[in-house]
């Protein structure tokens, strides 16, 4: 294992390390050539404990998706270990994928698109029970179905209907169920409330907390949304490009955020307190996020960074390094931040013309960046 993971290895339920996944982008008209790649996920390193939530955050397009897939090997990684429980997931083929996957399973963001609208919920539910040796007879299959709907708040009657007939959390604890119903002990959650109204989102987030409590899950929760993170967390990452800026516990991150990007998220976030969100810090990123496909030389947040300094941040890929217990950050300049060395200044937008043959990391981009 990683030496910047500094996790007990026996406390780990979870471990990834230089996971990559890079989609290659083709052209051609008779035979198709590959033309560049797509970084979506470009190196990353995380631990996680037995029993814990650990939040993922960061923009749309930033890859967080892609890493929880990559995870389940529901996307192929290109390159990196995933060690679920001692064994390395990225080697699994064939059967002993399929049947190790039972333990590992997935919330998907949108309910409605993620359930058949053909199958009745209880054909839904026990679809996947059946596929793991878990549907032994009628009877007790019976009683696990009305188990796993009490658990998730839904009358036995449901098991007839079907997912049109469902209000957006309904569905979503239906998905809920369906994830429960083979026994795992990791559930990624995709944007789990996103799509659901305001009223509902508290009710599937204490929800996913009391499943855990009664079954010992471990979740990686993957949103937008810093509130939620917050609330369901113990640990959160927050990624940026394909790759992970900052890692700590849930409230020291929201305590002292040390890179960048994470502050200029977290202030972000509205205070429900017109004095204080007037005098409050609050950082306007300049810019949009840059192309996976392009993404910049150096550290990959320099074209957007208040704190941009001339030296090392175009030029050098900043590493996650622990500054403090537990708290790691990808940043060359991490503590002159935090200590009030380095002023913030004003950030011009830069457009990046795409070259999709080149990683910077590799060799020097062509393209030139140029200021509006």
């Amino acid at each position: 294992m990683s030496e910047a993971l500094n996790t007990a290895a026996g406390d780990v339920l979870l471990s990834v390390e230089d996971l990559k996944v890079h989609f290659p982008i083709k052209r051609g008209v008779v035979v198709d050539r590959t033309v560049g790649y797509v970084y979506a996920v470009d190196g990353v390193d995380l631990a996680i404990r037995r029993g814990e939530t650990y939040g993922l955050v960061g923009e749309s397009g930033c890859g967080k998706s892609t890493l929880g897939r990559a995870i389940l090997r529901l996307t192929e990684p290109t390159n990196g270990s995933v060690v679920f429980d001692g064994t390395d997931v990225a080697k699994l083929k064939g059967e002993a994928l399929r049947t190790g996957r039972r333990r590992m399973q997935m919330i998907f963001q949108d309910p409605m698109s993620s359930l058949d609208p053909r199958q009745s919920v209880e054909s839904i539910l026990v679809e996947g029970m059946k596929a793991h040796g878990l549907d032994k007879d009628k009877e007790s299959t019976r009683q696990r179905l009305r188990e796993l709907l009490a658990s998730v708040g839904l009358p036995e009657s449901s098991l007839r209907k079907y997912p049109h007939e469902f209000s957006g959390g309904q569905r979503q604890r239906i998905g809920i169920a369906r994830a429960l119903a083979v026994e795992p002990d990791l559930i990624v959650a995709d944007e789990p409330v996103s799509a659901l109204d305001v009223s509902v989102q508290a009710q599937v987030v204490n929800l996913l907390e009391e499943l855990q409590e009664k079954l010992g899950l471990t979740y990686l929760v993957i949103a937008h949304d810093l509130a939620v993170v917050r609330h369901i967390s113990d640990r959160i990452g927050v990624m940026y490009l394909g790759s992970l800026v900052e890692e700590a516990d849930a409230d020291a991150l929201y305590e002292e955020p040390l890179h960048p990007y994470t502050r200029a998220l977290l202030s972000a976030i509205p205070v429900p307190d017109p004095v204080v969100e007037d005098s409050r810090e609050q950082i306007l990123l300049a810019g949009d996020l840059p192309s996976p496909a392009n993404p910049p030389s150096g550290c990959r947040f320099h074209t957007r960074c208040p704190w941009k300094q001339e030296s090392l941040c175009d030029s050098d890929r900043p590493v996650l390094r622990e500054i403090g217990a537990g708290h790691r950050v990808a940043c060359h300049f991490a503590e002159d931040i935090r200590d009030g060395k380095i002023d913030r200044h004003a950030v011009k937008a830069e457009l990046v013309e795409a070259d999709l043959g080149l990683n910077p990391d590799i060799e020097p981009p062509a393209a030139a960046a140029v200021a509006l």
